[in-house]
Protein backbone atom coordinates (compact mmCIF):
# COMPACT_ATOMS: atom_id res chain seq x y z
CA UNK A 1 0.00 0.00 0.00
CA UNK A 2 1.24 3.34 -0.99
CA UNK A 3 2.15 5.88 1.39
CA UNK A 4 1.07 9.32 2.19
CA UNK A 5 2.95 12.08 1.42
CA UNK A 6 2.23 15.40 3.60
CA UNK A 7 3.57 18.38 3.11
CA UNK A 8 3.67 22.12 4.84
CA UNK A 9 3.89 24.77 3.65
CA UNK A 10 3.75 29.19 4.34
CA UNK A 11 6.09 32.07 4.40
CA UNK A 12 9.34 32.53 6.50
CA UNK A 13 8.35 32.36 10.21
CA UNK A 14 5.45 30.57 9.64
CA UNK A 15 6.18 27.62 11.98
CA UNK A 16 6.58 25.05 9.45
CA UNK A 17 9.29 23.43 10.92
CA UNK A 18 8.42 23.67 14.57
CA UNK A 19 4.65 21.78 13.85
CA UNK A 20 6.79 19.44 11.14
CA UNK A 21 8.84 18.27 14.04
CA UNK A 22 5.77 18.28 16.52
CA UNK A 23 3.82 15.90 14.14
CA UNK A 24 6.68 14.04 13.40
CA UNK A 25 7.66 13.24 16.96
CA UNK A 26 4.06 12.57 18.02
CA UNK A 27 3.90 9.73 14.95
CA UNK A 28 7.29 8.26 14.76
CA UNK A 29 6.15 5.48 17.25
CA UNK A 30 2.77 4.56 15.68
CA UNK A 31 3.27 4.44 12.12
CA UNK A 32 6.23 4.20 9.43
CA UNK A 33 7.10 7.69 8.93
CA UNK A 34 10.20 10.32 7.57
CA UNK A 35 10.43 13.69 8.01
CA UNK A 36 12.28 15.34 5.32
CA UNK A 37 13.11 18.87 3.90
CA UNK A 38 13.28 21.18 0.64
CA UNK A 39 15.50 22.53 -0.96
CA UNK A 40 17.31 19.61 0.51
CA UNK A 41 17.17 15.77 1.76
CA UNK A 42 19.66 14.56 -0.40
CA UNK A 43 23.71 14.71 -0.43
CA UNK A 44 22.86 16.02 -4.09
CA UNK A 45 19.77 18.16 -3.19
CA UNK A 46 21.99 19.74 -0.23
CA UNK A 47 24.46 20.33 -2.57
CA UNK A 48 22.09 22.26 -4.69
CA UNK A 49 20.47 24.23 -1.82
CA UNK A 50 23.87 25.84 -0.34
CA UNK A 51 24.18 26.92 -4.35
CA UNK A 52 20.82 28.48 -3.95
CA UNK A 53 20.85 30.18 -0.57
CA UNK A 54 24.71 31.21 -0.26
CA UNK A 55 24.55 35.34 -0.45
CA UNK A 56 27.81 35.32 -2.19
CA UNK A 57 25.69 33.89 -5.34
CA UNK A 58 23.74 37.52 -5.58
CA UNK A 59 24.33 37.29 -9.31
CA UNK A 60 22.13 34.26 -9.83
CA UNK A 61 19.17 34.90 -11.65
CA UNK A 62 15.37 34.57 -11.12
CA UNK A 63 15.64 31.70 -13.87
CA UNK A 64 18.39 29.96 -12.57
CA UNK A 65 16.88 29.93 -9.11
CA UNK A 66 13.74 28.30 -10.27
CA UNK A 67 15.72 25.45 -12.34
CA UNK A 68 17.72 24.92 -9.41
CA UNK A 69 14.89 24.38 -7.21
CA UNK A 70 13.46 22.16 -9.45
CA UNK A 71 16.48 20.19 -9.90
CA UNK A 72 17.27 20.09 -6.39
CA UNK A 73 13.34 18.37 -5.97
CA UNK A 74 13.84 16.04 -8.84
CA UNK A 75 16.78 14.49 -6.90
CA UNK A 76 14.81 14.49 -3.92
CA UNK A 77 11.65 12.87 -5.13
CA UNK A 78 13.41 9.76 -7.37
CA UNK A 79 15.90 9.48 -4.52
CA UNK A 80 13.79 10.14 -0.92
CA UNK A 81 10.27 10.63 -1.44
CA UNK A 82 9.06 8.57 -4.00
CA UNK A 83 10.59 5.14 -2.65
CA UNK A 84 9.63 5.89 0.62
CA UNK A 85 6.24 6.47 -0.48
CA UNK A 86 6.40 2.76 -2.23
CA UNK A 87 7.22 0.94 0.42
CA UNK A 88 4.37 2.38 2.43
CA UNK A 89 6.24 5.55 5.05
CA UNK A 90 4.33 8.26 5.49
CA UNK A 91 6.36 11.44 4.31
CA UNK A 92 6.03 14.43 6.00
CA UNK A 93 8.12 17.53 3.74
CA UNK A 94 8.72 21.00 4.89
CA UNK A 95 7.68 22.64 1.70
CA UNK A 96 6.93 21.29 -2.20
CA UNK A 97 6.31 22.49 -5.52
CA UNK A 98 4.03 25.15 -4.13
CA UNK A 99 6.79 26.80 -2.19
CA UNK A 100 7.73 27.24 -6.07
CA UNK A 101 5.19 28.68 -7.22
CA UNK A 102 4.80 31.56 -4.14
CA UNK A 103 8.47 32.10 -4.00
CA UNK A 104 9.73 32.12 -7.95
CA UNK A 105 6.44 32.13 -9.84
CA UNK A 106 5.35 35.25 -7.75
CA UNK A 107 7.84 36.94 -5.72
CA UNK A 108 10.34 36.45 -8.60
CA UNK A 109 7.84 37.21 -11.27
CA UNK A 110 8.01 34.01 -13.17
CA UNK A 111 5.03 33.10 -13.75
CA UNK A 112 2.94 30.16 -11.79
CA UNK A 113 1.90 28.41 -15.18
CA UNK A 114 6.26 28.30 -15.80
CA UNK A 115 6.45 27.25 -12.04
CA UNK A 116 4.37 24.23 -12.49
CA UNK A 117 5.81 23.41 -15.80
CA UNK A 118 9.19 22.93 -14.83
CA UNK A 119 7.99 21.16 -11.58
CA UNK A 120 5.92 18.74 -13.44
CA UNK A 121 8.74 17.28 -15.45
CA UNK A 122 11.16 17.38 -12.05
CA UNK A 123 8.06 15.53 -9.84
CA UNK A 124 7.24 13.31 -12.45
CA UNK A 125 3.82 14.96 -12.07
CA UNK A 126 3.91 13.93 -7.96
CA UNK A 127 1.69 15.44 -5.51
CA UNK A 128 1.18 15.67 -1.77
CA UNK A 129 -1.70 13.97 -0.76
CA UNK A 130 -2.08 16.64 2.11
CA UNK A 131 -0.90 19.69 2.18
CA UNK A 132 -0.99 22.27 5.06
CA UNK A 133 -0.56 25.74 4.04
CA UNK A 134 -0.16 28.09 7.04
CA UNK A 135 -2.00 31.20 7.04
CA UNK A 136 0.30 33.86 8.70
CA UNK A 137 -1.34 37.40 8.06
CA UNK A 138 1.10 40.07 8.81
CA UNK A 139 4.05 37.44 9.69
CA UNK A 140 5.58 39.45 12.13
CA UNK A 141 8.71 36.92 12.96
CA UNK A 142 9.02 36.94 9.18
CA UNK A 143 10.03 40.70 9.63
CA UNK A 144 12.25 40.28 12.45
CA UNK A 145 14.12 37.60 10.67
CA UNK A 146 15.11 39.54 7.29
CA UNK A 147 16.01 41.72 9.77
CA UNK A 148 18.90 40.20 11.89
CA UNK A 149 19.59 38.66 8.21
CA UNK A 150 19.96 35.24 6.87
CA UNK A 151 20.25 33.57 3.42
CA UNK A 152 20.10 34.75 -0.12
CA UNK A 153 16.35 34.16 -0.21
CA UNK A 154 15.76 35.90 3.07
CA UNK A 155 17.61 38.58 2.46
CA UNK A 156 15.56 39.22 -0.90
CA UNK A 157 14.12 42.41 0.40
CA UNK A 158 10.55 43.07 1.73
CA UNK A 159 8.87 43.96 -1.35
CA UNK A 160 9.92 39.97 -2.71
CA UNK A 161 8.69 38.76 1.12
CA UNK A 162 5.53 40.98 0.60
CA UNK A 163 4.61 39.64 -3.18
CA UNK A 164 4.97 36.12 -1.70
CA UNK A 165 2.84 36.29 1.62
CA UNK A 166 -0.06 37.72 -0.93
CA UNK A 167 0.95 34.55 -3.13
CA UNK A 168 0.28 32.64 -0.13
CA UNK A 169 -2.79 34.10 0.81
CA UNK A 170 -4.22 33.79 -3.16
CA UNK A 171 -3.09 29.71 -2.67
CA UNK A 172 -4.76 29.78 0.70
CA UNK A 173 -8.38 30.22 -1.51
CA UNK A 174 -8.08 26.98 -3.54
CA UNK A 175 -9.72 24.17 -2.10
CA UNK A 176 -7.38 21.46 -2.30
CA UNK A 177 -5.38 23.05 0.94
CA UNK A 178 -5.99 22.53 4.62
CA UNK A 179 -5.44 26.27 5.41
CA UNK A 180 -4.17 26.43 9.14
CA UNK A 181 -4.52 29.67 11.16
CA UNK A 182 -0.54 29.95 11.95
CA UNK A 183 -1.20 32.91 13.90
CA UNK A 184 -2.26 30.93 16.89
CA UNK A 185 -0.78 29.28 19.45
CA UNK A 186 1.93 26.75 18.44
CA UNK A 187 -0.29 24.13 20.48
CA UNK A 188 -3.28 25.32 18.21
CA UNK A 189 -1.59 25.24 15.12
CA UNK A 190 -0.57 21.36 16.17
CA UNK A 191 -3.71 20.22 16.98
CA UNK A 192 -5.10 21.33 14.17
CA UNK A 193 -2.89 19.53 12.22
CA UNK A 194 -3.45 16.58 13.98
CA UNK A 195 -7.02 15.99 13.95
CA UNK A 196 -6.76 16.33 10.01
CA UNK A 197 -4.03 13.57 10.06
CA UNK A 198 -5.62 11.29 12.73
CA UNK A 199 -8.69 11.69 10.12
CA UNK A 200 -6.33 11.02 6.51
CA UNK A 201 -4.32 8.46 8.54
CA UNK A 202 -6.56 6.78 10.53
CA UNK A 203 -4.42 6.29 13.55
CA UNK A 204 -5.34 6.72 17.05
CA UNK A 205 -3.24 9.82 18.06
Amino acid sequence: MRGIFVTFEGPDGSGKSTIANMVYESLKDKIDIIKTREPGGTKISERIRDIILDTENSEMTDRTEALLYAASRAQHVEEKILPSLERGLTVLCERFVLSSIAYQGYGRGLGEENIETINEFATGGLQPDIVFLFDVGENPSENRKIELGGDRLEVSGEDFHRKVREAYSLLAKRDRFYVIDATKSIDEVFNSCMEILKTKLEVSI
